[in-house]
């Protein structure tokens, strides 16, 4: 086969979960569901936070930029692979293919930046009740959500700049539903070392370290609730970490689900199967893990919704 470069290549090929027709109908229905609880959920959440000055605090300022993050990120693959079932199409284009591994960097880097900090906010809250408002000011939460955006928008760019070093040939298959940086690595058939050095060195900058802050604020934070006597006071500290800890452990389970059967099946539908977990359905529950689970949020929830009720 004739190789060509990238200038040359004008798209790719999206294997997706299923090629049985009968199954179309069933996926189409099955994503636009699931976006559209994800959006309005998440929309819900937002709303909740920003009307409602009793949840203008820390915890729920990064709360609402993770709901604004998992529009973003659901917003990023679901719609195309909507239109592309619809279409009875597979392709996406060279820049399209781009621009989705851009975005799914950033906004999956992002909610793991989040987590983190919220996992430090929950830690200065439990640790450092008495300081923790001086500490946790608007200004440094603002300062940690902006440095956390700076530093992926400038990983994302460096991957989108390699890859367009990349070559690949006509007709390349990416087999899964969407534009994943490791898979279309794989599939270019230039050298792809640099690439790959990259991407090692941003999984330790994006996830491991992140994972590292999490770890080290729950085992600061379960130090401090064994020292607490009371365990009423035990109960209502832990309480505000429930939901974090829901959220952390659906996301990277799932997430750890994704490099388990990449590395020991081998098998690209489970990858798939896996990866829609966390880039569809994760994002999907986290309002519900914390509408169900916060009374606060339950609260202004409902305040929002008999506003809304009563301007109809």
């Amino acid at each position: 086969m004739k190789m060509e470069n990238h200038t040359s290549v004008s798209q790719f090929l999206l294997l997706g979960l299923s090629d049985d027709p009968e199954l179309q109908p069933l996926l189409f229905g099955l994503f636009l569901s699931m976006y559209l609880v994800t959006v309005l959920g998440n929309l819900l959440i937002i709303l909740a936070i920003t009307s409602d000055s009793h949840l203008h605090t820390p915890m729920y300022f990064f709360l609402s930029n993770l709901s604004f993050v998992d529009i973003c990120f659901t917003s990023t693959t679901v719609p195309k692979i909507l239109v592309n079932i619809q279409e009875q199409n597979k392709e996406i284009s060279y820049c399209g293919c781009l621009t989705q591994v851009y975005f799914l960097i950033i906004f999956s880097g992002m909610d793991n930046f989040l987590l983190s900090v919220m996992a430090f906010d929950r830690f200065v809250a439990i640790c450092h009740p008495l300081n923790y408002m001086v500490i946790m000011n608007p200004h440094f939460c603002g300062l940690l959500v902006l440095l956390s955006w700076l530093i992926i928008f400038c990983v994302a760019l460096l991957h989108i700049l390699l890859m367009k070093r990349l070559t690949f040939m006509v007709h390349t298959e990416i087999p899964h539903f969407f534009c994943e940086l490791a898979q279309v690595v794989k599939a270019a058939s230039s050298d792809t070392f640099i690439s790959n050095i990259c991407l090692y060195v941003s999984v330790v900058l994006i996830v491991v370290f992140p994972v590292a802050g999490i770890l080290y604020s729950y085992s600061y934070i379960v130090s401090s609730l064994l020292r607490m006597s009371s365990t009423v006071s035990k109960c209502k500290a832990f309480s505000t970490c429930g939901s974090h800890l829901c959220v952390v452990c659906l996301f990277y389970g799932t997430a750890l689900g994704v490099y388990m059967s990449s590395a020991v099946t081998h098998s690209s539908q489970r990858n798939m199967i896996a990866s829609l977990m966390y880039t569809v359905v994760t994002p999907m529950l986290n309002p519900f893990i914390y509408s169900l689970r916060n009374k606060e949020v339950k609260g202004a929830l409902g305040r929002l919704l008999s506003r809304a009720v009563s301007w109809i």
